[in-house]
């Protein structure tokens, strides 16, 4: 009995298939919309960069809005909430899956990261360091039901950077 069987057995509360991950994924994309943006005690971000900050961040914003639909668009009929493969799904190495392996995490980062820089929130900023360090261990358990249910996944693995295309 491999992992991947082994887990469809245990009860959803316990969260065999990632759903705890989903609950704090909300809860940090709750946080980085609506949380504190600073505190008294911070230093606020140079009002001469006020202008250079809002283009950057409507810039990352629309940059990684798009690489989320397209990650999105892409799965088609493998798209679930949970990070567990679908019983029925197949490895999809193309479109914006070609540019990195999880470009629906990449795009969610980035949109974090471009809403820090528009509302100049240094609290915000944390939490977007904060949902990619989230994202990064989550890919980690998600990468290994992959390589489980997709031999090949280890070779594309190797071709594609994680959650930063060419970089990391």
């Amino acid at each position: 009995m491999t992992r991947l069987d082994s887990s469809k057995k245990a009860p959803r509360w316990k969260g065999a298939r990632g759903e705890w991950y989903v609950v704090v994924q909300i809860l940090l994309f709750v946080l980085v919309a609506f949380g504190p943006r600073s505190m008294g005690w911070m230093p606020e971000w140079a009002a001469r960069l006020v202008g250079a900050t809002r283009v950057a961040g409507l810039v990352l914003m629309i940059v990684g809005g798009g690489l989320l639909l397209a990650g999105f668009a892409g799965l088609g009929k493998n798209l679930t909430p949970l990070p567990y493969p679908k019983d029925d799904g197949h490895l999809v190495q193309t479109g914006a899956y070609r540019l990195v392996r999880h470009p629906i995490y990449c795009g969610a980062i980035a949109l974090a990261l471009g809403w820090s820089f528009y509302v100049r929130g240094p609290l915000t900023a944390l939490y977007t360091v904060l949902l990619f360090v989230f994202f990064d261990v989550k890919s980690r358990q998600e990468e290994r039901w992959l390589s489980a249910k997709f031999p090949t996944y280890l070779d594309y693995k190797k071709k594609v950077r994680k959650l930063i295309p060419f970089v990391y």
